[in-house]
């Protein structure tokens, strides 16, 4: 290899076998002084192997955690495989490979043959793999623990199918109407499953003030829990003993109600139906209910429903609305049954412009007519109440606490808050899971397999396709489904059903601390020390998903007494959601041929210029655009390193204060570039850092040769010593070249002067009435005295004030002059 070039080939397997050989980035977990778990989403094993996605996340958290190392922390890094679940088994299906056969397969290859040559600093001592028995039986005793503290339960339920994937989903797995696995259209099966009781949490998961989450994950969560206050509202049926339950926002229009409509899964929606409409109601509930709720939702054009014949009455005034059945209404929202009141909801007015109801203004808005709302539309605001009987006159809010209270008070209505979260769907009717450990007895009912019987084990079988009878694989096995009743011995059926690979990923985190216990899913000690975690990285698409699961699994087991109450309310102390990685300006697919193969990349520029690369891109939350352009870019900046530091120290004290003073524009640079990097690296910005790091080694091109030895030195080593945690292999490399302790990585991280590192000058924006009019250098420690008068004796700001009188000036320290005329 040319001495004066750098072969990343060559330096960054070296130095992988290197710090593997020597244990480097290992933790002793029981006795870490600054403990700081580093915590980035673990990857499914698929088929295609891990994307250039995985490389950007993995990359940044990476780089994180080498630097809280660098700055003296204990870093536990751990890596595993979320190997369960339907990516997994899909890829095997479509190789017609049994996934027990080829999932173990692609683990190696991801940790092998990517995962390692990443050069990231995994603790490989605690890898977890989901479909391992020793992980599995754990996630089996968590289903249990959850079952027995009454917050797992089976039910019959209208649920999310896929006719592709042959299984449930839950409603965070649908997105837009399709399978978010296939992107298949999902139907609705009226099926028994198991749940988990999330919505018991719904409130605790709306308090974000015990952690440091992104503001997207909390605004999307809260906005998937859905709180909404309101009331319950009872309305008679005409001619029975039947009570139809409302649960409204909107109490304050009820005298502008013109019907009630109920979902068409609704228990009563065929039973009000007369003898006149009951086939017409029976077809149309057939027909609705084949849909998802998720789909219905996204349907536009007229809203369909069908008359079922019986008359409901309004509590507040005797009216008697017809009651309808509807696909806009959906079960799973408040009570599944709505009143319409088209004047002051979208929905409703479309509705009934489509069946001939009326429309009933009764909340007048500030201004304009009334009537618009018959012609034009519905109004949601705020107003006044008109055509209300006795609460007329009142505003909006005034009316809902009236009209509620007077409700409550007569038995006919009640406070209630709702929300949009359902619970969590965990039956799968495929093979690839963990088994759900519960068994059926004739004489004693459901009945949960003993803990010291964990795990129950996934059978091997050639039987592992899909059935799509509503049934998993796991039926077709008579040697598994027939067993013994724990309770009295007498025979029993196992459920066949696996449960959802989220519940597998609820957990993993707790598990990577004590992955050599047996005994225990994991170590109080260790959770003590460890949890929660420091620092978690993920995707934006897990937020009302694996991480709002995650949440929900914390609380569960800490109010069941499995974790340290004094752990807290909250499983990670900070989570960051990564962006997109994109290139020329879209989405990646194979169909549109524009995806990024990392190993071809790793293969060709190393893996220290593809991670740089893609951390250049843009802001880590941010994501951006993948370029070939940049990745040449950054193996031009790695050589122009090289060539600087790739040579031994050799004598480098003795200083003097003559050379000190004459380096000192080199030192002050090196102090800034040191604070700078520092700042950015904490905020995960690590665009800015690179930039700045590009930017010092441009003054080291201008100074080598022309400064003392000691001062080159310590100039060099600075620049590897920020550069570590961006380009491992790289610094690595030079760190030794030039005679340094092995490693780099166990460095502190370097320190900077506060007043060498002030910027000497800056530059003050003056505007004039907002708008931009001069930029001026001034002294960085300038007064605000002394940058008005610099602001208003520029040549530039006095032609654009001519001669006008000043009202006011507002000076942003460092920054901004903004001159106000008036």
């Amino acid at each position: 290899m040319d001495e004066r070039s750098y072969d990343p080939k060559t330096v960054e397997a070296r130095w992988q076998e290197a710090w593997q050989r020597t244990r480097l980035y290992e933790v002793d977990l029981d006795h870490a002084e600054r403990p700081f778990y580093n915590l980035m989403e673990f990857p499914y094993p698929s088929g295609e192997g891990l994307h250039v996605g995985h490389t950007y996340s993995f990359g940044g958290a990476d780089s994180y955690g080498r630097f809280q190392r660098m700055r003296g922390h204990d870093v536990f890094q751990p890596m595993g495989f979320d190997a369960f679940g339907i990516h997994a088994e899909n890829y095997a299906l479509r190789l017609g490979i049994n996934p027990a056969e080829l999932v173990p397969r692609n683990v190696r290859r991801f940790r092998e043959e990517q995962l390692k040559r990443m050069g990231a600093a995994f603790s490989w001592d605690h890898e977890v793999n989901t479909t391992d028995p020793r992980y599995y039986r754990w996630t089996q005793w968590i289903f249990l623990q959850l079952y027995k503290g009454g917050l797992a339960y089976r039910a019959p339920s209208a649920v999310n199918w896929c006719p592709s994937c042959l299984t449930t989903l839950a409603d965070e797995q649908v997105i837009g109407g399709r399978c978010e696995r296939c992107d298949t259209p999902v139907t609705q099966r009226i099926l028994t499953q198991w749940f988990l009781r999330i919505t018991r949490y719904a409130e605790e998961l709306l308090d974000f003030s015990h952690d440091n989450y992104s503001e997207t994950t909390q605004s999307l969560q809260r906005h998937w829990i859905g709180r909404r206050e309101g009331a319950e509202i009872d309305f008679a049926i005409e001619g029975t003993d039947e009570r139809i339950t409302v649960f409204s926002t909107r109490p304050d229009t009820l005298f502008g109600a013109t019907f009630v409509a109920l979902a068409p899964e609704h228990p009563a929606a065929l039973r009000l139906a007369d003898a006149t409409h009951a086939a017409e109601v029976g077809a149309y509930v057939e027909a609705a209910t084949s849909r998802s709720e998720i789909e219905r939702l996204a349907m536009t054009g007229a809203k369909t429903g069908v008359y079922t014949g019986a008359e409901a009455i309004n509590p507040v005034n005797g009216r008697r609305l017809p009651v309808w059945v509807a696909d806009y209404v959906l079960l799973g929202f408040g009570t599944g049954a709505i009143f319409g009141t088209p004047a002051h909801d979208q929905r409703d007015w479309e509705f009934a412009k489509a069946h001939g109801l009326p429309i009933l203004p009764v909340v007048a808005p500030p201004e304009g007519v009334v009537d618009d709302v018959v012609r034009q539309g519905a109004y949601e605001g705020d107003g006044t109440l008109i055509n209300s009987g006795p609460y007329s006159g009142l505003t909006v809010d005034g009316a809902k606490a009236a009209i509620v209270r007077d409700l409550e008070r007569h038995g006919q209505g009640r406070p209630q808050v709702t929300y949009r979260l359902r619970d969590w769907l965990i039956s799968r009717q495929r093979y690839w899971g963990p088994p759900i450990p519960i068994v059926y007895c004739d004489r004693c009912g459901e009945v949960p397999v003993p803990e010291d019987n964990l795990p129950v084990l996934l059978p091997e079988t050639e039987h592992f396709r899909p059935l799509g009878t509503g049934e998993s694989p796991l039926a077709s096995i008579p040697e598994f489904v027939h067993t013994t009743c724990p309770r009295c011995g007498g025979p029993a059926r196992r459920e066949t059903d696996v449960s959802d690979n989220f519940l597998d990923s609820a957990w993993y985190y707790l598990r990577y601390t004590s992955t050599e216990f047996d005994d225990r899913p994991w170590d109080d000690a260790r959770l003590r020390r460890w949890l929660p975690v420091s620092m978690y990285v993920g995707g934006v698409e897990h937020s009302t998903l694996h991480h709002l699961y995650a949440r929900f699994t914390w609380k569960a087991l800490r109010d069941l007494g499995h974790i340290p109450r004094e752990l807290g309310p909250e499983p990670f102390a900070r989570l960051r959601l990564h962006g997109l990685v994109i290139r020329e300006g879209r989405r990646m697919s194979k169909s549109r041929g524009n995806v990024v193969n990392p190993d071809a990349y790793i293969a060709r520029y190393g893996a220290d210029v593809l991670r740089m690369n893609l951390l250049f891109m843009g802001r880590f939350e941010e994501g951006g655009d993948f370029s070939d352009a940049g990745i040449t870019g950054l193996v031009r900046f790695t050589q122009r390193v090289w060539r600087l530091a790739a040579e031994p120290e050799g004598d480098a004290d003795g200083t003097s204060a003559e050379e000190l003073a004459a380096a000192m524009p080199l030192v002050r640079a090196m102090h800034q570039t040191v604070r700078k990097v520092s700042e950015d690296m904490e905020a995960m910005a690590f665009n800015t850092a690179i930039a700045a790091l590009m930017g010092y080694v441009n003054v080291l091109q201008e100074w080598q040769g022309r400064v003392s030895p000691g001062v080159w030195a310590e100039a060099v080593r600075t620049l590897l010593l920020m550069l570590a945690p961006l380009a491992p292999h790289l610094s690595e490399e030079l760190w030794a070249q030039r005679g340094l302790l092995y490693s780099i990585h166990q460095q502190p991280w370097p320190a900077w002067d506060p007043e060498l590192a002030a910027e000497e000058t800056v530059t003050l924006v003056v505007q004039v009435d907002g708008r931009v009019r001069a930029r001026i250098a001034a002294p960085a420690d300038i007064d605000e005295e002394a940058a008005r008068r610099l602001a208003l004796e520029n040549p530039k700001v006095q032609g654009h004030l001519d001669g006008r009188p000043i009202r006011r000036i507002i000076y942003v320290p460092g920054r901004l002059v903004n001159v106000v005329t008036g």
